[in-house]
């Protein structure tokens, strides 16, 4: 198991990556904190976590707010005695046009997708650097190359692999490692949600798939798989880095229509 003996906090653990990231976890051998804004959901993690033979709690926490996290670290350490890997996955989306954003969209992206993933890392660290601990940011294949109709969400993700590698050079000398997981579609709850809510789904659906070379969206259980190899030992040589996990989403160039080339592919 790659993860025995460590804890690891995780944000945004009541659903998609996040809960699967909190599962994948558990079942390689960490004891694991399910943070969540939403504290039913969290308990449902933690309950999942535990019917598994695994430890873990669950935290309510607005990662918005300082002493919310705060309060998360402190919790952490007070429970399992130790703090050895922060998973900042906790985010919200906000497909507009520039045009569209207000303030308030834009206060609200900001302070969920890029103050909480800053001020996660600044309080972490006085336990990380005790245990040589890492990072593990979530962001986004948006946040490398943009997204129609959606820049103030894929402005906070450039911002996390910014934050991500700058992070990284601060704290090589102390033993930390700080890397960012960038997904492309991901079949999520909230991804559902959208998709059922578009003018045809069915089409939506299609689309969303296709807009990959490899035919299909990402289960959350294979992002979380890679945030649980970045956060092991087995990664131990990486740091600074902003991993794609997208399919082929961004190779798409010249390759034709998509009716052309995805019949080429093997059955899903």
């Amino acid at each position: 198991m790659k993860l025995i003996h460590k804890t690891a906090i995780v944000t945004g653990a009541g659903n998609g990556i996040g809960r699967a990231t909190a599962l994948s976890f558990a079942k390689e051998g960490a004891q694991v904190v399910v943070s969540d804004i939403d504290y039913a959901a969290a308990q449902t993690t933690t309950q999942k976590i535990k019917d598994m033979g695994s430890e873990a709690i669950a935290v309510k926490t607005d990662v918005s707010n300082l002493a919310d996290l705060q309060s998360l670290i402190d919790k952490t350490v007070r429970h399992f005695g130790q703090l050895d890997i922060l998973v900042n996955n906790a985010g919200v989306i906000l497909p507009k046009r520039l045009d569209d954003v207000s303030e308030e969209d834009w206060n609200r992206l900001c302070d969920i997708n890029l103050k909480g993933v800053v001020f996660g890392c600044k309080l972490a660290l006085p336990e990380l650097r005790k245990r040589k601990g890492n990072i593990v940011n979530m962001a986004s294949m948006t946040g490398v190359s943009g997204q129609q109709n959606n820049p103030v969400y894929s402005a906070t993700k450039g911002g996390v692999i910014a934050l991500t590698r700058s992070l990284a050079i601060d704290c090589a000398m102390e033993g930390v490692r700080v890397n960012a997981v960038c997904p492309a579609g991901v079949s999520t709850p909230l991804l559902e949600k959208w998709l059922a809510n578009s003018e045809n789904s069915e089409k939506a659906r299609i689309n969303q798939d296709y807009s990959h070379l490899l035919g299909r969206t990402a289960t959350s259980e294979e992002i979380a798989s890679v945030v649980a190899f970045l956060a092991s030992n087995e990664a131990s040589f990486i740091t600074g880095q902003d991993i794609h996990v997208e399919g082929g989403a961004t190779l798409g160039y010249g390759v034709g229509p998509k009716a052309e080339w995805h019949s080429l592919l093997p059955p899903r």
